[in-house]
């Protein structure tokens, strides 16, 4: 991956409509190099996984405060796998309650950044993954 500029599509599921972190997060991925999709609000796992295949991006940065996560995060991954796109690598973050992040895990998620998470610290886990 290190051969090529890193591509991320940061995105807003279901009907949350708060993106300020969001759009914190796009941009200090974006001044650290990385080219960065951003989708918007209220998007559907679908819409997501298509703009992610779509753009050939490495990584989707998916953003959730509504509560929906343990549903649209999986139907996420569910669909990349169903694509052939499962190489794409899928972290998270938002209001997500401790208890759920092994669910979360599980269900293909590779990392969740919680509220009050530096952006250094999602730069540092895209770079050791592009790394490696």
């Amino acid at each position: 991956m290190s051969e090529r500029k890193v591509r991320i599509l940061v995105a807003k599921p279901g009907l949350d409509g708060h993106d300020r972190g969001a759009k914190v997060v796009a941009r200090a991925l974006r001044d650290a190099g990385m080219e960065v999709i951003y989708t918007g609000l209220r998007q559907t796992p679908e819409q997501i996984v298509r703009a992610a295949i779509q753009e050939d991006v490495q990584f989707i940065g998916l953003s959730c405060l509504s509560g929906a996560h343990n549903h649209l995060f999986p139907k996420v991954t569910s669909l990349l796998e169903e694509s052939g796109a499962d190489d794409i690598i899928v972290f998270g973050g938002g209001v997500i309650p401790s208890d759920d992040i092994p669910f979360l895990k599980e269900k293909g998620i590779k990392e969740i950044f919680g509220p009050g998470t530096g952006t250094d610290k999602i730069i540092n886990f895209i770079n050791s993954l592009c790394d490696e």
